[in-house]
């Protein structure tokens, strides 16, 4: 259904890095498919399973005007014959309002647009008991694919990485795929992640994403000892960004035939480069995730005016 095999391993080589002995590699997942390309397959894979294993009709989520996920769920049901359902934020908008929600439209997502105020409410227990009595049999997933299935299907990253690294790093939102990493690194391995929400607090979101997770208190202690947070990078805050990332991310694919987005994997790439700067670095090996979420890019250059990938 989805070609795995797709999401090679790039190099990235610098005269310096050569110097210095560093070695530096991109997980390719932005490859994997079109439309659920990145993380996005990772996070649904297994809310797929739990649908079709379950007899139910499709998968109700959440997501805002130019969500990647919610893109991501409406092609993925499609491939599988399931429904799809898309609680949207914003109830002045509607299907053709912009790219994102025409195309998940024509891949078949019934679309709700409500309120921003009903929005704040839906990890609300009644709140979704209701969807639930109007959706009866359909899989609720929540916003960004962040459950407990999601976890997992980030956690088989690690499996398709056949080299030994020091490190890995990625952009963070909601925290599933850096709660899947860590679940699966080694005892002598870091993962540094890259926080793109101003005043974000990685570790006690994280945690509530492992508190379902039945997993022991002792080996989770143990396991956030390997977790590094940057904190730096997120230039002002969700969708926020400027010149200067803007610049970073167009000499990047330049150079590098490589396609970041300033809202997630230009920020922590940019703030990868700036860390490796540092000599600690000399002689490590380094994987970037590449989590996908290119298609809004677009609207980015047209509010800019800045050409990203000519």
């Amino acid at each position: 259904m989805i070609d795995l095999t797709n999401s090679i391993l790039q190099k990235i080589e610098t005269d310096e890095f050569s110097l210095r002995g560093i070695s530096l590699y991109v997980k390719r997942d932005d490859l994997i498919h079109s439309e659920v390309s990145g993380n996005k397959w990772r996070k649904l894979k297994y809310n797929i399973e739990v649908c079709l294993n379950g007899k139910k009709e499709g998968i109700l989520t959440f997501g805002g005007a130019y969500s990647n996920h919610l893109l991501a769920t409406a092609a993925a049901c499609q491939l599988v014959n399931l429904k799809s359902v898309g609680i949207v934020r914003g109830d002045e908008l509607n299907k053709d309002s912009n790219h994102t929600l025409r195309r998940c439209s024509e891949l078949g997502m019934e679309l709700k647009f409500i309120s921003r105020e009903e929005y704040r409410m839906i990890s609300d227990k009644s709140y979704l008991a209701d969807l639930a009595h109007e959706y009866p049999n359909f899989h609720a997933v929540p916003e960004g694919g962040a459950n407990y299935y999601g976890m997992i299907g980030c956690q088989e990253i690690l499996k398709e990485i056949d080299l030994d690294f020091n490190a890995i790093l990625v952009a963070q939102g909601t925290t599933t795929t850096s709660c899947g990493l860590l679940l699966g690194l080694k005892e002598n391995q870091q993962l540094f992640v890259v926080p793109v929400l101003k005043g974000f607090n990685s570790i006690s979101e994280m945690k509530s994403i492992f508190q379902y997770s039945g997993i022991e208190e002792e080996w989770l202690e143990e396991a956030f000892s390997r977790l590094n947070v940057l904190n730096d990078y997120h230039f002002g805050g969700y969708g926020k960004y400027d010149d200067e990332l803007l610049n970073f991310i167009r000499e990047f694919y330049s150079r590098y035939n490589l396609k970041l987005d300033p809202i997630y994997t230009g920020k922590a790439m940019y703030g990868l480069m700036k860390e490796l700067e540092n000599e600690k670095w000399n002689g490590k090996s380094i994987v970037f995730v590449h989590t996908g979420g290119l298609q809004g890019v677009e609207s980015i250059e047209k509010k800019s005016s800045v050409r990203l990938f000519d």
